[in-house]
């Protein structure tokens, strides 16, 4: 997702820019001295000032089989789209930063980078062949850390930031397309940021202006204000609430048709306005069992002029088997959020905004994360690691995933089709039945060496009644993958 300001920065990869991806990754791996370096990257340290390079890179095979559950064939049979999909993914993450002590008390600090990403083959989206050169980060901070009193954090320009867990504001930047790199995801940069962060005694208060780097293709000119604040306690808990609003934006909303019959009516421009909160924490309910967590995130948007009221909302506990060899931990969630009520002339659809979308983070499901974003939509996940050695980690997830409204747009209003109603037939969105998949998603991941990583994963989809229907089919959709990521 990039603004218009960076399409000069931005070209079309081919063989050239995917060449120096495998060479920077075989380099990195071909180079053990540089891996056994306490900080190979480290340029300057004097007189308090450093400098200090970074290097990040990956390589990733994919292949997807019934992709969509075949979808396509039903919904858009023209397009005669191929559910077996295989392609090659890569790309190569450059940086530099500093930081210069203006004396005990008071820093300034920097960092740029740029990621180099491309797709070889036709990807999941039917977009392949491509990649791009874009800025990722690019930014200037003023630290002050007082011997007593709060610390202050300033900064202005592309860079990450995380609101809380992640449920809304996480992933500022976008992949794939006609940037390629899909399943790699190597941009999570806001194209523009202004942050200013004071800290005292475990609480942190943010203040922020966001913009995110979203595709040219696609550009909403989203721009967000708002604020966070948190405090962090012992042992990894915390509680905070972000709160947020959308200063200018043209994305549009899908709005159920009245009573659920007919294609879904959009809504222009209905991001612009919206305003959000949301309510986090993490706690150690139980003193006697101190590998016990639980976690809880509750969202609610709202925007008058749509007459928009949306929420969401996720529960999750967990428990560190730690006597245990392996030392397994095992978590279940629920997360839950609104779709639109085709009863009510309210907009009920929950805007997931730039959420953290790993499974581990906010995705719903594995594979169904490609076709359900979190809106519309509830899912019970359980999810089960292991650490069999210092090197290595299995994780198996398990999610069943439904949906929050019935004839009520899923993703876009997806599956609008004839649909019979009584003695007539008529145009319907969504689905007629809840249970929309069972996902399974088994990945292992070994550690190479503190920088080099591989992973690799296999799952599969069951599609339940609500897309079963639709098919005609429970055949399920497959689908694996194996990654080097080298990060310095």
């Amino acid at each position: 997702m990039t603004e218009a300001s960076h399409d000069t920065v931005t070209r079309q990869m081919r063989c050239g820019p995917l060449g120096r991806s495998v060479a920077w990754l075989t380099a990195a791996l071909l180079a053990p001295d540089l891996a056994r370096a306490d900080d190979p990257l480290l340029l300057y340290n004097q007189d308090g000032f450093r400098l200090q390079a970074h290097i990040e890179a990956g390589l990733n095979g994919v292949v997807e089989r019934n992709l969509f559950w075949d979808l396509a064939r039903v919904t858009a049979p023209a397009a005669n789209i191929n559910p077996k999909k295989q392609w090659f993914e890569s790309y190569v993450k450059p940086g530099l930063s500093f930081s210069k002590a203006l004396d005990s008390n008071i820093s300034i600090y920097g960092k740029l980078s740029g990621v180099a990403s491309n797709t070889r083959g036709i990807d999941a989206f039917i977009t392949g062949n491509t990649g791009r050169v874009t800025l990722e980060e690019g930014y200037l901070g003023l630290r002050v850390n007082p011997v007593a009193g709060p610390s202050l954090d300033i900064s202005v320009g592309p860079r990450e930031f995380k609101a809380g867990t992640g449920m809304l504001l996480a992933n500022g930047g976008t992949s794939g397309f006609e940037r390629g790199a899909l399943k790699l995801g190597p941009r999570k940069a806001w194209e523009f940021a202004a942050l200013g962060r004071l800290s005292y005694a475990g609480w942190t208060g943010t203040a922020f202006y966001l913009n995110p780097n979203e595709l040219p293709s696609s550009n909403s000119f989203t721009k967000i204000i708002g604020a966070d604040l948190r405090y962090d306690g012992d042992a990894g808990t915390y509680a905070g609430l972000t709160y947020g609003h959308v200063l200018h934006s043209q994305s549009p909303y899908p709005q159920a048709a009245l009573g659920g019959i007919g294609p879904p009516n959009i809504i222009n421009n209905a991001r612009d306005g919206l305003n959000f909160a949301n309510l986090y924490w993490r706690a150690n309910p139980l003193s006697t069992v101190p590998n016990l967590f639980v976690t809880f995130d509750g969202a609610y948007e709202w925007n008058r002029a749509i007459n928009l009221q949306a929420w969401a909302g996720r529960v999750q506990i967990g428990y560190t088997f730690a006597s245990l060899s392996w030392m397994p931990v095992l978590t279940y969630s629920y997360q839950t959020f609104s779709g639109d009520n085709p009863s009510t002339t309210k907009l009920e659809r929950f805007d997931p905004l730039y959420f953290e979308g790993s499974p581990s983070a906010w995705s719903t499901g594995s594979k169904s994360s490609m076709v359900f974003i979190n809106s519309n939509a509830n899912a019970h996940q359980i999810a089960l690691r292991v650490t069999p050695t210092e090197r290595d980690t299995l994780t198996l997830r398990y999610s069943y995933i439904d949906a929050n409204q019935l004839h009520s747009p899923i993703q876009f209003g997806q599956a609008t089709r004839v649909y019979p109603t009584g003695s007539s037939e008529s145009l319907v969105a969504g689905v007629t039945s809840r249970h929309l998949a069972d996902d399974f998603f088994l990945e292992y991941t070994r550690k190479l060496s503190s920088n080099i990583y591989l992973t690799a994963g296999y799952s599969i989809s069951f599609p339940g009644k609500g897309i079963s229907s639709i098919i005609g089919s429970k055949a399920p959709w497959t689908g694996g993958f194996v990654n080097v990521v080298v990060s310095y």
